[in-house]
């Protein structure tokens, strides 16, 4: 009996197994990129609250908290794409009521001052695959700080 020779075998199976094999690599690199994305959202949340809350005459509005947590994403955000990644959506709140620090005022310490962030997260390595499955995904950060 003529036994067939098993030299390709390996290439075969390699061929098979090699796109599970990218889609899991890839997955955990975006998945990183997610997670980092998603901190630096926080991060720019408390820089713009914290700008928010400082005593000051006058105080910040919200445009110029919006300008604080925009300048911080584009130094820290992971983006591929050519020019300045997307503006994220800043809401600010005072007291659970959105409402500007400019012209509501801070006035006591009982008073608190949120900063909400949403940045519409496009995925990065497996655009294609991934955008078509799911969407893009908001990524979403909130800080609250009392007045000083």
């Amino acid at each position: 009996m003529k036994f067939r020779s098993e030299r390709g075998a390996s290439v075969v199976e390699f061929s098979l197994v090699l796109p599970l094999l990218l889609v899991i690599i890839f997955g955990v690199v975006e998945f990183g990129f997610i997670l980092y994305n998603q901190a630096m959202i926080t991060n720019a949340s408390r820089e713009g609250a914290r700008a928010g809350i400082i005593i000051q005459t006058p105080r910040k509005s919200t445009a110029d908290i919006t300008s604080v947590v925009n300048a911080y994403l584009s130094n820290y955000l992971v983006t591929f794409k050519s020019g300045s990644p997307p503006a994220p959506t800043t809401v600010v709140k005072i007291n659970g009521a959105e409402a500007d620090p400019a012209t509501a005022g801070l006035v006591t310490a009982q008073d608190f001052l949120t900063v909400e962030v949403r940045y519409d997260y496009d995925f990065l390595v497996l655009p294609k695959f991934i955008t078509q499955i799911t969407g893009t995904k908001t990524l979403f950060a909130s800080s609250t700080m009392r007045a000083e």
